[in-house]
This record gives structure tokens, sequence and C-alpha cells, in this order.
């Protein structure tokens, strides 16, 4: 699902921020600190023990005083405070927005229902993954999304080129970027709780993949069910000047139990769920049917294709990819991105594109991509793991239950 392209921390940091060799090291890109933008929430990071690092052009904390391990554990048996105003949030509106969108993305826009959305790829003529969002349908007339930070400047450049191009053939659509809006995620079983001391707004109505314009703690804000822990959560926009005050009663209201969570948990959240991240699991070569989101092209959309690289993709949908995402749990070491899966014979069959320890289930996984015909549950496969050949089996993903907030 979403995240920025990560690049590879130096390894200097790596050393200083890890103490364990199995924590997650996701890849940041390398900016220099002068350079670095800063969210609303910088210096309460700051203030609060956060451990900055360069990602994606921004200054964001990687964890907090409580280890990466304890702040996943935490999120799935309390909550975790993100700060993810590194995201770009748009406005997409005019009577053609949802006509517009389809030109660019695989989801059934048209066919969402006001107050709903869905996760959605971005692709490009060969099929490929531009990015991931999730896009939500305000109103008719007004389509809201999220793009990936790391992604904002191809995002908004694919994004703007087109909708010339459809203004100049008369389409009524129009887009406004939301600078001015700061993104907090709220994540775990006392998300709803702890929220909804904020908010008069009944939340045990909103359901997962919802939405809703709505005061919280007195300020006007988007409220979305959603997340990428696969934990029940919302995402929040709320005005940047507002930003402070809306996370400090979060806390407050929570009484300890949710803590400021930073990158480092997020990424090992995200690959319990089986989620993917851009720029390791799915990339522009990539297509969303051999990354395993098929689910997310619509029904109409398959019949009636209209979207960038619809041709290769509708192909692989009839005659199957001839790669696949897959999950794996290993022994020896925990695998890394790029690293070679074997068949027990010694056949390439594909490499691995995020892997660590798991801290909710102790043991090692994985995701990566594999020949067709080896993505079966149960197959037995081996990660090459610092030229030494280790045993693995490939397993369902999510690894860890999900559990979104759904009507009973």
């Amino acid at each position: 699902m979403r995240g920025a392209a990560l690049w590879q921390l130096g390894q200097s940091l790596s050393r200083r921020l890890s103490n364990s060799s199995n924590r997650p090291k996701p890849r940041f890109f390398a900016a220099a600190a002068a350079e670095l933008k800063k969210t609303a929430l910088h210096d309460f990071h700051v203030e609060n023990g956060g451990k900055m690092v360069p990602f994606a052009g921004w200054s964001m904390p990687i964890q907090y005083k409580d280890s990466i391990m304890d702040s996943t554990v935490n999120c799935r048996e309390n909550g975790g405070l993100f700060d993810v105003s590194h995201m770009c949030g748009l406005s997409v509106t005019g009577k053609d927005s949802a006509a517009f969108l389809e030109r660019l993305v695989v989801a059934d826009v048209a066919g969402l229902r006001p107050g709903t959305g869905t996760l959605t790829v971005f692709t490009n003529e060969r099929g490929g993954a531009i990015d991931d969002s999730v896009v939500t349908k305000v109103r008719e007339d007004h389509i809201y999304l999220v793009v990936n930070a790391g992604c904002r400047d191809k995002d908004l450049a694919h994004i703007g080129e087109h909708l010339e191009a459809f203004k100049a053939k008369g389409g009524d659509v129009s887009w406004h970027i939301h600078d001015e809006r700061s993104l907090l995620a709220l994540q775990g079983p006392l998300a709803a709780p702890v929220l909804q001391f904020l908010t008069k707004d009944d939340l045990s109505k909103m359901y997962f993949g919802e939405f809703k314009t709505l005061d919280i703690n007195g300020f006007k804000c988007f409220l979305t069910r959603t997340g990428y822990t696969g934990e029940d959560g919302f995402e929040i926009s709320v005005p940047s000047e507002n930003a402070l005050d809306l996370a400090k009663a979060i806390l407050e209201k929570s009484e300890g139990k949710v803590r400021l969570t930073g990158l480092g948990a997020r990424d090992s959240l995200r690959l319990e769920a089986g989620l993917c991240l851009y720029g390791n699991d799915m990339e522009q070569h990539t297509t969303p049917v051999e990354a395993g989101l098929s689910w997310a092209i619509g029904k109409r959309r398959r019949a009636e294709g209209g979207f960038l690289g619809a041709d290769v993709i509708l192909k692989q949908l009839e005659q199957g990819p001839s790669i696949r995402r897959v999950g794996f749990f290993s022994s020896g070491p925990p695998p890394r991105s790029h690293s070679e899966i074997l068949s027990s014979n010694g056949e390439k069959l594909g490499e691995i594109t995020s892997g660590g320890f798991s801290p909710c289930l102790k043991k090692n996984i994985a995701m990566g991509y594999v020949k067709s015909g080896s993505h079966k549950p149960g197959t037995e496969v081996k990660i090459v793991i610092r030229g030494k050949s280790n045993d693995a089996v490939v397993t369902k993903m999510p690894f860890v239950a999900t559990k979104y907030y759904k009507p009973s």
C-alpha cells in the first residue's frame, strides 16, 4: 500500500540507532540537513526525544526514546501517533474530476459513494506503478487523495501535465495541493476511543475507508478511517497551525498509552501487515497485478479499461503475470532488499524487496517477487544472505492479522 520511496540510510546512522541486527533498515533519501523541510511538529518531536533523520527531503523522526521493537508492539496493543505531514494531500474538483482521475488510476472512482475511498495505483503507459494512493470521493465534484512524499514531484508533474491536456479539451477540473495542512496518523486499538473524546461526531458509525469533514478538538479536519499499519485507525488532515495542539490533545487523552511513533516502527508495522512500500515492493516497472493489487482494479475498469497501461494490465488479469509478490518466513539472518530467492535446486526465482525481524511475531518475515508457479503458500525456497543460503517458505500475507473496522 502506501509509503515514501525510501533510500538506504548510511551505515553509521544505522549502527547508532539500532540496538539489534534485526532492526528493519528502510532506505532513506540523503539530503543536506540545512535543506530539509520541517513539519509543524518538528520541534515537538525533538523535545520528546525524536531521533531525526533525512527522509524524502524532510527531517523526520525514525524513533523516540523507546526502541523500534517496543514502539511496534505498543501500537498493536495500545496505539501510535505518527506525523505523516511529509506526505502530499491534494483535492481534484469539478464535475469531471472522477472522469479525469480514471484516466490515471485503476480504481472505479466514479463508482465510489460520496464519503468513501479506496487504495489505487497511478499507472504509466506500460502498466507500471507510478505511485500508490488512497483516493476518496468527498462529493461528486471533489476527490481527495494523498500521494507519497518521495513521489511528490513526479506525481504532481504527471497529474499536472494530464490535467492541463484534459482542460484544453474542455474538461471541468482543477486541483489544489494542501500544503497548508498537516497529516497525523492515529493507529491502534485506542485510536477510536481516544479520538472520540475530541469530537462530537459518532465514530462508531464510521467504517474503514470512509471519510468525513468534521471538528476535532475545535478544528475543521479531514478524517479518513485508514492507515498503514493493519490496525484500526485514522488519518487526520488538520490545518498546520492547529497540528501541535491536536497532537498534544491526543496524547493527553490516551493517558500515556498512545505514544509518538516514528518511521522505524511504521516500516515494521506495514511489513507485518503485508503492505507495499513504494520504491521497495512496487516501482515503475511493476504492475498492480504483479504486486498482488488486482483487487484494487474496479470491475467496471476491467471491462472498460481507459487508464494508462490498461492493455498490459488487462492482459495480465486474463493470462496471469509472469512474476508475483509473495510473503516468506525464513531462518537465519533477516532477509533484506535484493536478497536472492532460489529454488531447492538452485534456480533463481526472484529477489526480496522488504524484510526484517517481526517485533510482534518474533521471527523473520519478508516479501518479494518470484516466478509464477513458485508463488503458492507452502513452497520451500532458499534466500541468500551474505553468500549463504537459508531455508524459507512462501506464506500468505498479512503476517499479522489486520483489524480494520468494518460493519459487523
